[in-house]
């Protein structure tokens, strides 16, 4: 069992804000109230966010959208609009893994999402539900090589090993999703990342 309240003082000693909710539609109503209308806002890769409703609240919503994940977009315009999102002023994501140290663990496959967790964006939304905290950054990857990796490979219809069952493989680069392993260990400005912790199961 996840350490919960030594993993929300870690994070905040690493100037990580943390904000606690029973739901994810409690997450996504808060998250409304704190970007003003007009802001431009960006989207990186999280099964989360799409859970509780705050990518379709923001599309409808009064914002300035750079949506690399609307539906018809072509490869080459979704690619443009992952760049743009570098400098928008809210960037909203989720992680693969929470360390009880207080760090992020990701694996990335096209880089964008954590390229602008590190920087670019002048504030990042990072929605995580509470089973995805472990002791360390070991188990964060292992996590992510078991559980995370496989369920997004099979929700993007990517065919690779760790869907079928097998062992984790070093796959080809046009088709594996673990291109870039990222830990993110300390926030340099403060108030720019808050993580939404949410007691839900959510997310993979």
């Amino acid at each position: 069992m996840a350490n919960l309240e030594k993993t929300i003082d870690a994070l905040k000693k690493n100037n990580i804000n943390v904000l606690r909710f029973q739901t994810g539609a409690e997450a996504k109503d808060a998250a409304l109230k704190m970007i003003p209308g007009g802001s431009s806002v960006a989207f990186g890769g999280s099964a989360t966010t799409a859970q509780i409703g705050l990518m379709d609240a923001l599309r409808s919503g009064g914002y300035n959208l750079i949506d690399a994940y609307a539906s018809g977009v072509p490869r080459e315009e979704a690619v443009e609009r992952r760049r743009l999102g570098l400098l928008a002023d809210y960037f909203i994501t989720g992680t693969n893994a929470i360390t009880e140290s207080g760090e992020l663990v990701n694996i990335d496959g096209l880089g964008n999402r954590v390229a602008a967790q590190i920087f670019g964006p002048r504030k990042v939304f990072i929605f995580a539900s509470e089973k995805k905290i472990v002791p360390d950054v070991k188990e964060a990857f292992m996590r992510i090589e078991k559980i995370a990796a496989p369920l997004n490979a099979k929700r993007l219809g990517i065919d690779v090993p760790c869907v079928r069952g097998e062992s984790c493989l070093e796959c080809p680069p046009e088709r594996t999703l673990c291109k870039y392993e990222v830990v993110i260990r300390r926030q340099s400005l403060p108030e720019r990342m808050t993580i939404f912790l949410i007691a839900e199961d959510l997310g993979y």
